[in-house]
């Protein structure tokens, strides 16, 4: 008990220390776990003997990733991202792995070794090219999302190729009798007790094997959601994390029963699940344990790799590690030209997946216990993924160097969605100001169409059954596509100030008829907007401020009468106040350097409070707002004329 006390500590408290330091040096964790391992191993030999039989027990961390990975992947997603997947993805799974397969025949191994090799190298590092992409913010960009989707594809592929590694074994561990029944050599005939196909004939292992991912499949639809209800009823926390890893574990013996991949069950059980309203439920309860047994598996990992070998074998190991890289690296460009990617895209998409993966790791671990891989071979492969993986933070760095030279081409800009929707109102920006436009002009009765660059906000309004579409709304073929030919309002709701101008006087030219309503930012936002051509300018704080002052005044002790004619005030000032520096406003001057412009503020604020005092003393409403004209809160109406007169310009359109 003592002795099992003190690995734990010492586990656990170099997972604490290393993992956060090698992320902030922007290593990823997976790197800071390995290193990690090598430091308590091999450096300070604080670990030893006990390191094998505890990464058995890690490699369940794999099962929960795999669970996980299925969670993530809803069917209907995935046939949307059939294409890359089985293009893109499945290109490079097989050109990998047909490539380094083929190298490894060269050096002399058997075919079988050689396909084993290939299956091992051909994977990259989701946890370092996953972290590192959103980092740099590079996940929406062309080759970040293709990148994205060859990793998916090799996650699925683990599935496959933990069901081929075992029948690669030199020395087979599965034999047929002459009946068709299941014979495995080097088994203790205690263990076979717990076979559900031993002895089987061959069309009886099939049945069973199919009838067992198919119980997993209809368990998943049918029996998960009265289960959960079941347990909620209980109303403890603990219960749901209980019956979470009942789930995973229930399902990994299973498929050991029949001789499966427990990774395979587990992966198709979360695939089932993945549509569950208890779907989050399970990922939070899984989530801490998966990522503690994965981290534990890595130091073991770490821990393990034979250091005699390396420094027996240094230049070899160096060798193949840059040689396999390059390899991956040409196939991945020449991949990423048949698919269209081109500059820093091309070069993301190619440095990015060059390494090989933390996957790498457990299917050498798997080889070894299958005795597909000689135990000098799997060492030596050990030290090639590790070695990778920490050349990858150095190939990042090489595209960034190529990116910076590159210029700013626009290769990095994300593909924008192919709009085939058009409506009268066009709404550019979809935060929150776009947001409330939408709902409230939808709610009714009215179609509209919405453009953002936001891919996150897009789809997070698609989870909500609003429709939108994907693309820079200033470019003016999606402004055509969306319908700007013939629409009757166009929205103009996007955060950058400068994107907002442009768009308004492109539209205003190219449609002098449509209907402008735009969002500013401040004061000398909406004179800009207004000599774009807006018809409609709305401060996109400006109401809300009037009414959360109002909430103040009324707090205060003010009768709900007298903060409401206090609001008024100060909105028919503020008015005033717009119009009266619109005359000293000029363009491309700043207002600090705008000596006129400041001296008229100063006086205006200071007669902003005798305003206010005065009117709350009258009790009335002063003088009226003006009438007649739609939609008098807009700013734009309190410009009408003002700015041409001042800038000797004349706007595009009249105000409200």
């Amino acid at each position: 008990m003592d002795d099992f006390l003190l690995q734990a500590t010492i586990y656990l408290g170099a997972m604490v220390v290393a993992v956060p330091l090698s992320v902030r040096f922007g290593m990823g964790s997976v790197l800071g776990y390995l290193l990690a391992g090598i430091i308590i191993g091999p450096v300070l030999g604080l670990v030893g003997a006990e390191t094998e039989d505890l990464q058995h027990f890690a490699e369940f961390g794999v099962v929960l990733m795999l669970f996980l990975i299925g969670l993530e992947l809803d069917p209907r997603g995935l046939w949307e991202m059939r294409k890359k997947l089985i293009g893109l993805g499945g290109a490079q799974v097989v050109l990998s792995t047909t490539a380094l397969a083929a190298g490894a025949s060269l050096l002399g191994f058997g075919w079988q070794t050689s396909l084993a090799i290939g299956m091992i190298l051909a994977l990259s590092s989701t946890a370092i090219v996953l972290q590192t992409l959103n980092e740099k913010g590079l996940m929406q960009t062309g080759g970040g999302r293709s990148a994205f989707s060859v990793l998916l594809t090799q996650d699925i592929a683990v599935i496959p190729m933990l069901a081929l590694l075992p029948l690669l074994a030199v020395q087979s561990l599965v034999s047929f009798d002459e009946d068709g029944s299941i014979q495995r050599a080097g088994e203790d005939e205690a263990l076979h007790t717990m076979s559900l196909v031993e002895g089987l004939p061959a069309w009886g292992v099939t049945l069973v094997t199919l009838g067992a991912v198919a119980a997993v499949i209809l368990a998943g639809y049918y029996l998960s959601q009265p289960l959960f209800r079941f347990i909620h009823m209980a109303r403890l926390r603990e219960m749901y994390t209980a019956v979470a890893l009942v789930i995973v574990v229930g399902i990994a013996f299973l498929m050991i029963l029949v001789g499966l991949s427990p990774a395979l069950g587990a992966f198709v059980a979360g695939v089932v699940l993945a549509n569950s309203e208890f779907r989050h439920e399970l990922e939070a309860d899984i989530e801490p344990f998966k990522g503690l047994l994965l981290g534990l598996f890595f130091i073991t990992v770490g821990a393990g790799i034979n250091f005699s070998v390396l420094w027996a074998n240094l230049f070899a190991v160096v060798g193949l590690t840059l040689a396999i890289m390059v390899i991956k690296g040409l196939l991945l460009y020449g991949i990423g030209l048949a698919f269209k990617l081109r500059g820093r895209n091309l070069w993301l998409f190619t440095l990015g997946l060059a390494q090989a993966g933390e996957f790498g790791f457990v299917l050498i671990s798997f080889s070894l216990q299958q005795s597909v891989l000689p135990v000098q071979i799997g060492e030596m492969l050990l030290l090639v993924v590790a070695l990778s993986m920490l050349l990858t933070p150095l190939f990042f760095i090489l595209y960034e160097v190529l990116s910076h030279r590159m210029g700013d081409g626009g290769d990095d800009a994300p593909e924008p969605d192919k709009i085939d929707a058009q409506a009268p109102i066009i709404i550019a920006g979809i935060g929150r100001f776009g947001q409330v436009v939408n709902r409230m002009v939808q709610a009714s009765g009215f179609k509209t169409v919405v453009l953002d660059n936001d891919l996150a906000m897009i789809r997070l309004m698609r989870q909500f059954g609003f429709r939108g579409f994907f693309g820079d709304p200033t470019r003016p073929e999606l402004l055509h596509a969306a319908g700007l030919d013939e629409a009757k309002v166009l929205v103009v709701a996007v955060d950058d100030k400068q994107a907002a101008v442009r768009l308004v006087a492109y539209a205003r030219r190219l449609r002098p008829d449509i209907a402008i309503t735009a969002r500013a930012h401040d004061r000398l936002h909406v004179y800009e907007l207004y000599n774009a051509g807006a018809d409609h300018i709305v401060r996109e704080m400006f109401d809300s401020s009037l009414r959360a002052g109002r909430y103040v005044l009324e707090d205060m002790g003010l009768t709900d009468y007298e903060a409401h004619e206090l609001e008024t005030a100060f909105y028919r000032h503020d008015r005033q106040n717009l119009r009266a520096l619109a005359d000293v406003w000029r363009p491309g001057v700043p207002v600090a350097q705008n000596a006129a412009y400041m001296e008229r503020a100063r006086e205006l604020n200071n007669n902003l409070e005798a305003a206010l005092v005065s009117q709350l003393d009258e009790g009335g409403t002063g003088e009226p707002p003006q009438t007649g004209a739609r939609h008098t809160r807009s700013d734009a109406g309190a410009l009408k004329g003002v700015i041409a007169r001042s800038t000797g310009s004349t706007p595009a359109s009249g105000g409200s």
